[in-house]
């Protein structure tokens, strides 16, 4: 009978290309994964894995069984998930994924209450301003910030954030001339290319005045803090959320340009693929958040 723990051990090398790291992710030594995967390939009478001096790269036949191994896989820790239902504390791995910005504000601290928490419950944060797919099945539970499209995924909004147009101190006597939207083409502007279109911005003031203006980038960035370090540098200004600037507002590095004119608010959501139950590690990570985010919801007055 074949052991299915090495198919686990033949999965993660493949998943991060590396036996070192896979090693790492299993907490297990590097020796312990290749023997085993060596023996996967023994029992199978196929080879597996294209090993090179850079990287591990699976075979024809080793795709295959690496599609087939994550369904499996997956499908076994579902089977733990719902045993842990009936029990009072979250266990396995809970993988989380969230954009860089408002990950590192506000889901690290979180995270890292989670684990402090729960010890029996591992987590996995990948951090990043690419959307996930969370068809296959692989990532648990995402945090978006924005606007989402309609989807079959189970979206619910935790929280919103302000856009807030602001200047790095090189800046503050230009922008102190700035009185309309019509204004802000005299400047030099900073783009964010995550947005889907980071140069037309709708500015409102008031229950009557509407104003949209598109601006000419000098400098593109494609992260979120990215774009604030220029800023601070002094390259321009930007519209950023109000989590990443709060601080530096307060300090006195930035300045809010036409703070009386209101940009668009965003949402705050958890995003989680569609399924017949929702494991205890997902509710408990999502109550936290949420008690997270009213805290400091609380905290700002909003």
């Amino acid at each position: 009978m074949m052991n299915l723990n090495r198919l686990s051990y033949f999965a993660a090398v493949v998943d991060t290309g590396s036996f070192t790291r896979a090693a790492e992710r299993l907490g297990i030594t590097k020796a312990v994964v290749s023997q085993q995967v060596a023996q996967l390939e023994q029992d199978l009478q196929t080879s597996l894995l294209v090993r090179t001096t850079r990287r591990v790269q699976p075979t024809e036949a080793g795709r295959m069984l690496h599609a087939r191994c994550v369904l499996i896989l997956r499908e076994a820790e579902q089977a733990v998930d719902e045993l842990a239902l009936t029990v009072a504390e979250p266990t396995g791995v809970l993988r989380v994924t969230a954009p860089n910005d408002y990950g590192v504000a506000a889901i690290v601290p979180v995270v890292t209450a989670f684990a402090v928490r729960y010890p029996g419950c591992r987590v996995e944060l990948t951090l990043g301003d690419t959307t996930q797919d969370l068809a296959d099945g692989r990532i648990d539970l995402a945090i978006r910030v924005g606007w989402l499209p309609d989807s079959s995924l189970l979206a619910r909004r935790i929280g919103t954030f302000r856009q807030v147009l602001v200047a790095g101190q090189d800046l503050f006597d230009r922008v102190a001339e700035v009185r309309r939207p019509d204004d802000l083409a005299a400047l030099p502007f900073i783009a964010n290319l995550a947005l889907r279109d980071p140069l037309a911005w709708t500015f409102v003031r008031g229950d009557s005045e509407r104003q949209t203006v598109r601006l000419r980038a000098s400098i593109a960035i494609d992260t979120t803090p990215g774009v604030l370090a220029a800023v601070l540098g002094g390259g321009g200004i930007s519209v950023l959320p109000d989590y990443l600037v709060a601080g530096d507002l307060a300090a006195g590095w930035l300045h809010h340009v036409l703070p009386e004119w209101q940009l668009p608010s965003g949402g705050i959501f958890t995003v989680a693929p569609s399924a017949r139950f929702r494991p205890r590690k997902v509710t408990a990570f999502v109550d936290m958040l949420l008690a997270a985010v009213r805290s400091t919801a609380r905290e700002d007055g909003s």
